[in-house]
């Protein structure tokens, strides 16, 4: 600890930072801000970029934030820090998710240091997938990555199930394409073709034209309208991969950002060995058909991500805001609720 030089906090502390706006968000609203004071580092939600209408509890934002929280654990272990993290430190400042501290020098972790190298690799599916199987091993891999943060990721097996997910998808799906004050919310972030902006979901992040998987699992609405979207050839793409619901036992705040935290280990891990991962929340986003789903297929646990696993070719750019955009330094500031 003494041998740390205040220049070197400096960098970790930052590369952490840099780090955590890589996480996965939805429609890529990257709805987070970050206090740093001295070695300390501030997780804080982004009322402004909310889903109001779709995600009026702030769960969605919570698990998204819960993914840049574990992404400034990984830098602060890969490169060779014990991180020291308080989740909710403070009842009366609701929007202050988390603080971290580099603690103790450790030997670089190399299950850390793999996933960390993905970070900013790992990209957001939104077609199918490759022919290509899932082996077994890296399933339970994947669910063990979960289980350390407190959530179960649960493959799901039965063809029947897996229609019935991909059924309550396709009805959310058509449900939220007629409420106006939703489609208006998701237009808010979805990206023309040569827009600069360095959020929300860029017109090539899916294809013009997606081949139907069987069973379907629809996709969002992105274009509304325009013909939008990649060339790229979906032949090869026409398989739905493996079904996976992220579930927890709670539902509060504490388990959306557990939640976040074990789906962005399981996205890095599945990206360090060539799989992809699509995202599928809109039944989520329906009170009755979450509880049907965690009545019926989720063993009363309550899921917090549906997504389907696979062998993708999408290589594409993300984007991500500069951190100078997303970062205080200095004293933190009183946050208020998100």
């Amino acid at each position: 600890m003494n041998a740390r030089t205040s220049e070197e906090i400096t960098s970790v502390v930052r590369a952490a930072v840099r780090a955590a706006t890589w996480a996965p968000s939805v429609h890529n609203t990257q709805p987070w801000s970050f206090g740093v004071d001295g070695d300390e580092i501030a997780l804080r939600a982004d009322s402004d970029r909310k889903l109001r209408v779709a995600d009026p509890d702030g769960r969605e934002l919570l698990i998204s934030c819960g993914a840049a929280l574990v992404n400034v654990r990984l830098t602060l272990r890969a490169l060779g820090y014990e991180p020291r993290v308080r989740v909710l430190p403070d009842p009366d400042r609701p929007a202050l998710l988390a603080t971290i501290r580099p603690g103790a020098a450790v030997a670089a972790d190399e299950n850390a240091r793999s996933l960390y190298a993905e970070i900013e690799r790992r990209r957001t599916h939104r077609a199918g997938f490759t022919p290509s199987p899932v082996p077994e091993r890296l399933l339970e891999a994947l669910a063990a990555e979960a289980g350390g943060e407190g959530a179960r990721l649960t493959p799901v097996r039965s063809e029947a199930a897996i229609r019935v997910l991909a059924s309550a998808t396709c009805a959310a799906q058509d449900v939220q394409s007629q409420d106006r004050l939703l489609s208006l919310e998701l237009i808010r972030w979805a990206r023309p073709p040569g827009s600069s902006r360095q959020d929300g979901v860029p017109a090539e992040g899916y294809p013009r034209a997606p081949r139907r998987t069987s069973p379907h699992f629809a996709q969002r609405d992105y274009t509304h309208g325009h013909p939008w979207g990649n060339d790229s050839d979906q032949f090869f793409s026409a398989s739905t991969g493996v079904v996976a619901i992220l579930t927890t036992k709670g539902d509060s705040r504490r388990d959306w950002l557990a939640a976040g935290q074990a789906l962005q280990r399981v996205l890095l891990r599945a990206c360090a060995h060539g799989l992809g991962a699509a995202f599928h929340t809109q039944a989520l986003e329906m009170f009755h058909l979450r509880e049907f789903l965690r009545q019926k297929l989720c063993s009363q646990e309550y899921p917090q991500m549906i997504m389907r696993l696979g062998v993708t070719f999408d290589d594409g750019g993300g984007v991500r805001r500069p951190v100078a955009e997303v970062l205080e330094e200095g004293p933190a500031k009183a946050a208020s609720s998100p």
